[in-house]
């Protein structure tokens, strides 16, 4: 089973990215250098719509007053030069305070492979730039890569990231351990500081990216890939307190792939005002690989179907009210299309479109809020940075 799923999900990949791309940590196979197009984009409390990209070495800032028509000459981040890390899963973030600062992290790598630490930086302006701190205590040279940036409703800033200094206590012990763990740590004033990070919980897949979402109080939820006993790569999902402590993480979807490899093929959820928590992931089910869309309630996932076709990749989700919108690509054998989801009334009914296409690399789109509308973001290597309105 493991190996048919690799290869499934690597062609797959392949596809997708009109390039052979390593989704599977640790596959063993020479893959070409891809052009790192990993961005992230969000709207400031102004309406301007930003992107952090990776030149160099060199985390840049872009403004665009014209919902990604044109940009602005960027501004520079990091003014120290740095390793850091703009593929895939693994890119630079970005959000906004309640103030309209711009905050941005990003992983950089250290020397040994699979190895790394989290970076962070804010511009109260959005153009000058403090010094990357690196935000955990810890400061082995191991894994803590992949983080997710968000505000909280109440405010507060939440970076969450996968980490093995437990992987590494384990192994020193003789100790068997699955996978890595996550971590995470909270800024009660908008980035300035960051409380010493906390363990949110162990045994979660290596190289897939974190979700984090508002739940209607304002908490931040957090849904990743999970390893479950013995090797069943699902996800679990798991609430914060408002002093960051996490409660019970509970699983959140029920595929059971059970696979010794991670594919790189993280979630993303979002929370409608009724309280629904509606998901998006990839995995295998009765042997076959695919996008799913499904409504998590009470360890339980209600109204799970796949999205798209069998090469549909890397779906995102997000919502304004009780408007849904979903945007994935999907490969048709000569082009990339930007595929796209959306609902008017909280998930009851989608309709879909396609909202681009591209005849080169593509990055991951995802999915971002501007007040009460939907917007679908996606840089391509042939086109650049595009909006769509998902009306």
């Amino acid at each position: 089973m493991a190996i048919a799923a690799s290869a499934f999900v690597v062609a797959s990949a392949a596809a997708a990215d009109l390039q052979p791309t390593p989704h599977m940590h640790g596959a063993a196979a020479a893959m070409p250098a891809r052009p790192e197009l990993g961005t992230s984009a969000a709207f400031a409390p102004d309406g301007a719509l930003y992107a952090v990209t990776k030149e160099g070495r060199h985390v840049l800032l872009h403004r665009s007053a014209d919902d990604g028509r044109s940009w602005e000459a960027p501004v520079v981040v990091n003014a120290e030069p740095e390793q850091i890390s703009a593929d895939g899963e693994n890119r630079p973030k970005l959000a906004f305070d309640a103030d309209g600062a711009a905050l941005v992290s990003w992983t950089r790598p250290l020397a040994k492979r699979f190895t790394g630490e989290i970076r962070f930086a804010r511009a109260s302006d959005r153009r000058q730039f403090t010094a990357p701190v690196t935000v955990h205590r810890d400061r082995q040279e191991i894994t803590h890569r992949f983080e997710s940036l968000a505000v909280t409703g109440a405010g507060k800033v939440v970076l969450a990231w996968i980490d093995k200094r437990d992987l590494e206590l384990a192994q020193a012990a003789n100790r068997d351990y699955r996978g890595a763990a996550i971590y995470a740590a909270v800024s009660d004033d908008g980035g300035r500081s960051f409380r010493a990070e906390q363990k949110i919980a162990d045994h979660s897949c290596e190289c897939c990216r974190i979700a984090i979402a508002g739940d209607t109080d304002g908490l931040p939820l957090l849904m990743w890939r999970h390893v479950f006993e013995p090797n069943e790569r699902d996800h679990a999902l798991v609430k914060l307190g408002a002093d960051g402590v996490p409660g019970q993480d509970v699983r959140a979807t029920f595929d059971r792939w059970r696979i010794d490899a991670c594919p790189h093929h993280g979630p993303s959820l979002t929370v409608t005002p009724d309280g629904t928590r509606h998901a998006v992931w990839f995995n295998e089910k009765d042997g076959e690989g695919r996008v799913f869309y499904g409504r998590l309630n009470d360890g339980r996932v209600e109204g799970q179907r796949a999205l798209g076709g069998e090469q549909a990749a890397h779906a995102d989700i997000a919502n304004a009210g009780q408007r849904v919108g979903i945007v994935w690509k999907e490969f048709d054998g000569e082009r990339t299309r930007l595929q796209a989801e959306i609902s008017a009334d909280g998930g009851t009914s989608f309709s879909t479109r396609t909202l681009a296409a591209t005849g080169g690399a593509s990055d991951q789109p995802r999915v971002i809020r501007r007040g009460e509308r939907l917007f679908a973001f996606w840089r391509t290597e042939k086109e650049g940075m595009q909006g769509h309105w998902l009306e």
